[in-house]
């Protein structure tokens, strides 16, 4: 076990991962104590019930998710984290009950389309254990903004702009050089990875302290490169860890070993955008509305709401279903960006569309 626990050990638990894959989607209901029906997904023991805007009623007066939800990250007391981009701050922190607790990170934040109004530009957020202390590992989805290491409080520890990595790295050369953070990720021994997935298709490897190392990527579609990197994670399941990355625009994962060396590449994704990891079970938002479960040989044990007619209808006219709220339908996702298993095996999805949503997804199976 690592020194440095991180947000996703903390709610590690056995789970058994069927062997074989779904053969379709399925759509279950059951009643809540109101009588009301909500969808189920999935199937066998890997059934959930959908709680749509979960914590949404919670939100204080003036505290919106604007544009988007993005990341989520759960603390070692179970408190629940996701980043927007909406106000104030740029995160939105609940109890496992959905109680609203705190807005945070006022630090970032960006300016609107007329370059006046400021709102949230909250991206991915990853939480480790260090030491007995929780700390906030953030990565804003803004070329002016910067990765952070915040403490629960909120109070800074480090952060690395653009200057900073290049100083480091020496990978930005250009007048412009692209640079969106998307996510962050750790290693056993307690170094970490800072992702450059919307700019430069980087990942940068920082020892455990806070010394470069290498840097692992570039723009391309071979084995090895990237087109928009945009998460990672650690995955320890057969005993060796390795890096695996969510490669977005290529439509795959990617594993690596502790060196940075390409081990294997995995196809059969539609827009993979983070990954999460409990016990056997690995699951993978799809930007493109389904949330993928994968067992400990990879093998596809469910596309939960998988519907390819609800996609067409999510994808057209530029995605512009993202903004109309009173079509989306229980038991079906739009445009998930992030996941994360709980202590108890449920499994928080944030996803990337207009006034934000969180789903709960209760584990029943």
């Amino acid at each position: 076990m690592s020194l440095f626990p991180t947000r996703r050990q903390f709610s590690k638990i056995a789970v058994t991962a069927a062997g074989s894959a779904a053969t379709g989607p399925l759509f279950l209901h059951a009643s809540d104590k109101s009588g009301s029906r909500r969808a189920r997904v999935g199937n066998g023991e890997h059934t959930y019930e959908c709680i749509h805007d979960w914590g949404m009623d919670a939100l204080p007066d003036g505290h919106d998710y604007g544009n988007a939800s993005h990341g989520i990250a759960i603390d070692s007391q179970g408190h629940i984290y996701i980043t927007h981009y909406g106000n104030p701050g740029s995160i939105f922190v609940f109890d496992a009950a959905g109680k609203f607790v705190k807005s945070m990170s006022q630090y970032h934040r960006a300016a609107g389309n007329d370059s006046t109004d400021e709102h949230g530009a909250g991206h991915g957020i990853d939480i480790r254990n260090e030491n007995g202390e929780d700390f906030l590992y953030l990565s804003p989805n803004n070329r002016s903004l910067f990765f952070a290491k915040v403490n629960l409080k909120g109070e800074l520890v480090w952060k690395r702009g653009l200057e900073e990595i290049h100083q480091d790295s020496g990978k930005y050369n250009a007048e412009k050089p692209p640079f969106r953070p998307t996510n962050a990720s750790f290693r056993p021994d307690g170094g970490y990875y800072l992702g450059d997935g919307y700019g430069s298709n980087y990942l940068f490897h920082y020892d455990r302290k806070d010394r470069y190392v290498r840097t692992i990527g570039g723009t391309g579609n071979e084995d090895g490169k990237f087109q928009t990197p945009h998460g990672q994670w650690l995955d320890d399941r057969d005993g060796t860890p390795k890096l695996v990355v969510a490669d977005r625009a290529n439509q795959r994962l990617q594993w690596f070993d502790m060196a940075g060396e390409h081990l294997k590449t995995q196809d059969g994704f539609l827009l993979p955008a983070d990954i999460d990891i409990q016990g056997d079970l690995m699951v993978v938002p799809d930007l493109h509305a389904r949330v993928t479960l994968l067992d400990k040989n990879n093998h596809v044990i469910s596309h939960l709401g998988d519907d390819e007619n609800w996609r067409q209808r999510v994808l057209a006219d530029n995605f512009k279903m993202r903004s109309q709220r009173p079509l989306w339908q229980p038991g079906k996702f739009i445009h998930p960006h992030d996941a994360c298993f709980d202590i108890d095996g449920n499994i928080f999805v944030t996803e990337w569309v207009k006034t934000g949503r969180v789903t709960k997804l209760v584990k029943v199976g």
